[in-house]
């Protein structure tokens, strides 16, 4: 067994939706799982690859096998639209649960999963999630699963998106839900993998879901989230302010942020126990 475990990292945004991020000061999704997965496992070996771009050489079969677990970021596109970009990535996660390597991944990554088993994912009749998911509560599945060991039962998470799960596939285990989104959480089990999965985002801290909104302004001026740009990037700047000095109890209180989000240890709780709980003892497969 290798002494630390080595990560595949699949950014799922096109490369415009990367440009797009860090012409707003974001950090792109991919480098964000990798500053998360050194977070949670330091010393572990990570590779990123970029499948929606043209000509991406995924690996396969034996390729993955070198791999002790594959994380899945975020993306704009849309699970459900299948084209070049989409297409490759579905095909993929196919291609990884055939090689039993264990998956975990956010928003995008919970689409991915459960399409590729056989599920399905719409658009959400509600329209956007975003900046917190409120009162996301474990079923009962979820409180005796070991992605939340040390979760509580009812928590925030850091959301952004516009789709979500509507039909999960057999051997699929819904294990969160709120008010908002049914499928929160998931387990997948299929062929010889397993895939947890969240449609909330433990990567983002406070500074990244503001450089998030900032780059979605438009968007959220259109959707009614503010009602104009200026209300928006007063927003954006709060949330920086709370970034930069986290005692703002005053900020903290206008916008509902808790610990749920601002305590590193909390937030990244399931990442852990996915790290702890299914990648390390699988390493001795």
């Amino acid at each position: 067994m290798a002494e630390n475990p080595r990560f595949l990292i699949l950014d799922g945004y096109a490369k415009a939706g990367r440009e797009d991020l860090e012409a707003g000061g974001a950090t792109t999704a991919g480098r964000l799982y990798e500053k998360m997965l050194k977070t949670c496992c330091p010393g572990a070996g990570v590779d990123t690859l970029y499948p929606a771009d043209p000509g991406a050489a995924l690996p396969q079969g034996a390729a993955i096998e070198q791999y002790d677990g594959v994380a899945w970021t975020g993306s704009s596109l849309t699970v459900y639209h299948e084209n070049e970009f989409v297409t490759p990535q579905i095909e993929f996660a196919r291609a990884c649960f055939e090689a039993g390597v264990p998956g975990f991944g956010s928003c995008w990554a919970a689409q991915i999963g459960v399409v590729a088993a056989g599920g399905a994912c719409a658009a959400h009749p509600k329209g956007r999630e975003m900046f917190l998911a409120r009162k996301i509560s474990l079923t009962p599945e979820g409180r005796g699963h070991p992605l939340y060991i040390d979760k509580k039962s009812t928590f925030d998470a850091w959301i952004s998106h516009d789709d979500e799960i509507t039909h999960l596939p057999p051997g699929a285990v819904m294990l969160s839900s709120n008010d908002f989104t049914r499928v929160q959480s998931v387990a997948v089990t299929h062929k010889k993998g397993t895939f947890w999965a969240l449609q909330y985002h433990p990567e983002y801290d406070i500074h990244e879901m503001a450089r998030l909104c900032y780059c979605r302004k438009q968007k959220l001026v259109d959707r009614g989230f503010f009602l104009d740009l200026d209300a928006a990037q007063r927003f954006v700047d709060m949330l920086e302010a709370l970034h930069q000095d986290p005692s703002r109890k005053d900020i903290a209180w206008l916008t509902g942020i808790d610990d749920d989000v601002m305590n590193e240890d909390v937030r990244l709780a399931e990442v852990r126990n996915w790290i702890d709980r299914l990648v390390i003892p699988s390493m001795s497969r």
